[in-house]
């Protein structure tokens, strides 16, 4: 097993060699890792059986779900590392320029981050997005995946170094933490003069856990308490199907809903269809509901405890609210958002108005599903993970995302 602090100084070194490549070597280069990816196919497969095998009774079902790997999503991986291709190189662009009085022109530069750090858990898929994004950016990244996906992220990360290797450019360029414990997590958020950014894609604990903890620079991800606000002027045919979406279609990701806030106007009609909707005899999956006393007067669930509409699920579980007003609402997703994906289902374009200007989440959706909080839905290709904070980047994580900027100022004898 390679210790972390030798992957840290090979990440180091590659910054160098990755400086001030041309938009064609890079689209080269995740052009043969794509191929690489489908050419392993069999390996990276044999590898995620043997994971699959030792996380059954380990980690959730839905869980499960994120670390299955087929031929198919392994072809889905390929093409988001080629739809990275398609994309505008974001380095070297000229963000901004003024000429001074004095003479001096004054540019602003985007340019690589240098080493950029991921935790994630049991979601193999996380692998090539990172290194796509990362070679097309020009920065070099170092991976930390979940114990449970080690297996077939190894085998990803062989395949694509095999490419950089076709490619003419250094392996290094894409790394893998060896050690699963929790000390190599600890050594990335302490890497102080190595990495460059450090990104969490996980649970809350993960998450909580490098915020508390980094000494390098840290992106506040993920985390998706996401909430739908049905208003009284809402299409109630409309709003059942995005609802259905938004929890039913993939729980154990972080932009599906968890919370439902229903206008009490509304509620005697809305939530028994819902019910009805959701726990059909016949479907694959059926949904739980947590439910404030109002919510408990319309459909049959658990009455909500005291942490319910603190908790992101990752689950076929929905918490329930019935509220008075869009103000109601929007005075709760305040009180108990993580500020990564919000909607509004409604007609009544002042509601609309009232709920998108006031509430202070990442992504604000009308009339459509929080589903769609993901970098390649945006058209960014892939992503990194979606940043619930202010500072540097906001929400889907893409190219643009991964570059820094310096100003390059040009003169001609200027002193002060």
């Amino acid at each position: 097993m390679k210790e972390t602090k030798q992957i840290l100084q090979e990440a180091k070194s590659a910054v160098r060699l990755m400086n001030g490549l041309t938009t064609e070597k890079k689209n080269n280069a995740l052009r043969l890792m794509a191929k690489a990816l489908v050419d392993n196919t069999g390996n990276i497969l044999a590898q995620n059986a043997i994971d699959m095998e030792m996380a059954k009774g380990v980690i959730a079902p839905v869980m499960l779900d994120r670390l299955l790997l087929t031929k198919e999503r392994i072809e889905g991986m390929a093409q988001g590392i080629l739809d990275v291709v398609k994309l505008p190189d974001p380095v070297g662009e000229t963000l901004s320029e003024a000429e001074r009085p004095n003479g001096l022109l004054i540019k602003k530069v985007s340019v690589p981050l240098g080493v950029v750090a991921i935790i994630y858990e049991s979601r193999p898929n996380v692998t090539s997005d990172a290194a796509a994004l990362s070679l097309k950016s020009g920065n070099v990244c170092i991976l930390r995946g979940g114990k449970e996906a080690f297996r077939s992220a190894y085998a990803i990360v062989q395949a694509l170094r095999q490419g950089l290797k076709e490619a003419g450019l250094p392996e290094t360029a894409v790394n893998l933490i060896e050690d699963t414990t929790r000390q190599s997590a600890m050594d990335l958020m302490k890497a102080v003069g190595y990495v460059d950014l450090l990104i969490p894609r996980g649970g809350a604990g993960l998450i909580n856990a490098c915020v508390q903890n980094a000494l390098v620079p840290c992106i506040h991800t993920g985390t998706g308490i996401c909430h739908i606000y049905v208003d009284k002027d809402a299409d109630v045919e409309q709003a059942l199907q995005i609802v259905e979406n938004a929890k039913m279609s993939r729980p154990s990701v972080c932009n599906a809903a968890e919370v439902l806030l229903v206008h009490e106007e509304m509620a005697p009609l809305f939530l028994p269809k819902l019910e009805q909707l959701l726990t059909a005899e016949g479907r694959k999956q059926t949904c739980s509901f947590r439910l404030c006393e109002k919510a408990a007067q319309y459909m049959q669930g658990t009455p909500a405890g005291e942490n319910d509409f603190d908790t992101e699920f990752l689950d076929y579980v929905l918490a329930v609210r019935v509220v008075k007003n869009v103000d109601e609402a929007i005075d709760h997703i305040d009180a108990h958002s993580t500020h990564h994906s919000e909607a509004i289902l409604s007609q009544n374009q002042d509601a609309i108005a009232k709920f998108t200007g006031a509430v202070d989440s990442a992504a604000v959706y009308v009339n459509a599903s929080t589903r769609f909080t993901d970098g390649g839905e945006f058209g960014l290709g892939c992503e990194l993970g979606i940043s619930t904070q202010k500072m540097h980047a906001r929400g889907p994580m893409g190219l643009k995302e991964m570059t820094a900027y310096k100003y390059v100022i040009l003169g001609n004898g200027q002193i002060r």
